[in-house]
């Protein structure tokens, strides 16, 4: 069964009253979606799948936390908070928020892309479930 979302507000708040706030220039959040496009199709260019209707999420909940604890190794990233959902997901549900907090944009920027393809790649399982 999908979880309740956590509100970006609340956790930008948090984010910026933390012990690490004051080494923080920017804080990039990442909200991934249900969308109604296939995966395969997006990224591969098949055609004729159909369309989503669900996806069913799970992850690797301590292969998720190892990453967070990784991810406060890297350059400049002083602040990481990561929301996973699970179960059965229609169309533009919420799959994951992911914050980070880092000194300047590049190393912002830059952590944001390696912790979700980390996390999308290596610690979720999605199957679509197709119209």
């Amino acid at each position: 069964m999908a979880k309740t979302e956590p509100s970006m507000d609340e956790w930008l708040a948090e984010a910026k009253q933390s012990p690490e706030a004051d080494q923080c220039g920017m804080f990039l959040v990442h909200n991934g979606v249900v969308r109604v496009t296939p995966k395969r199709e997006v990224r591969e260019g098949v055609q004729g799948i159909g369309q989503v209707a669900q996806v069913e999420f799970s992850y690797d909940a301590a292969g998720v936390d190892a990453a967070v604890e990784e991810a406060l190794t890297w350059p400049g990233v002083h602040y990481v908070r990561v929301w996973l959902n699970e179960g059965a997901l229609s169309v533009g549900q919420s799959i994951m928020y992911v914050i980070i907090g880092a000194d300047i944009r590049p190393n912002c920027i830059d952590a944001l892309q390696k912790l979700v393809g980390h996390i999308k790649n290596d610690l979720v399982v999605e199957k679509e479930v197709y119209a």
